[in-house]
């Protein structure tokens, strides 16, 4: 379904993305790891319009989509979520929603089209119970889900989420990893970035995972996590006796 071939993207001197591949198969999940520094979202800058590759293509379905800005590639079908959360704090949580359904659209959509368009999304992350409140009220947690919603409102074949579960509590990790469930049995294509590798293990059915800009490995969670390499960019190098 998405294609990642020989892609390169250098800042002055560092490389930050060196020669990558990576295919995503359609209804997979599909979890990428790394330690901090390891070019994870540039990866998704450079496939989703916000970064230009200095070398490489992106295709989506065999069509190539290198280069396009963020709205196109949102037109195309792959909308994502961010690290930072970035809603607008002084709009009820359904307009916040609206936004996503309306600008993702290639076609011209009314306000009430695009609302009956995120009642569903609001739905799937437990907020439709507070659609009417100003997002700037909603804790970190709801934030987060107000951001996936967002994501969802715009229709995606694919779905890129970047530290969806950062500053969650254990028990809304555990609420979030039964939503991206679900949002995937539904048809929606996932890759997600994570730093808490457990949810990685119980959620990808596939690891990719960055090091230095490059693939250092890939399989199923028990051949990544049994890995030497793997462990050692996670762990560090055992000392050695002396």
């Amino acid at each position: 379904m998405l294609e990642v071939r020989g892609l390169c993207k250098n800042f002055g001197g560092l490389q930050a993305i060196n020669n990558l591949n990576l295919d995503l198969a359609e209804g997979q999940l599909l979890g990428v790891i790394g330690p901090n520094g390891a070019g994870k979202t540039t990866l998704l800058n450079l496939i989703t319009g916000y970064l230009t590759p200095t070398a490489g293509t992106v295709s989506l379905n065999k069509k190539e989509i290198t280069g396009l800005k963020p709205f196109q590639v949102c037109h195309a079908g792959i909308a994502r979520t961010f690290q930072v959360v970035q809603p607008f704090t002084e709009m009820t949580v359904m307009d916040n929603v609206i936004t996503g359904a309306l600008f993702s659209q290639e076609k011209s959509i009314s306000v009430e089209e695009a609302r009956e368009l995120c009642a569903d999304p609001l739905r799937k992350v437990g907020l439709l119970g507070k659609q009417d409140q100003l997002a700037g009220a909603l804790t970190l947690g709801e934030l987060k889900k107000l951001e996936f919603a967002r994501a969802l409102a715009t229709g995606p074949k694919i779905l890129f989420l970047d530290e969806v579960m950062a500053g969650l509590t254990r028990g809304e990790v555990e609420e979030m990893m039964e939503i991206l469930a679900e949002v995937n049995k539904s048809g929606v294509t996932i890759l997600m970035i994570e730093h808490l590798v457990h949810v990685i293990l119980q959620l990808a059915d596939w690891v990719f995972v960055l090091n230095f800009g490059e693939e250092l490995f890939q399989g199923t969670s028990d051949e990544v996590m049994s890995h030497p390499e793997v462990i050692e960019s996670y762990l560090g190098r055992p000392l050695e006796a002396s």
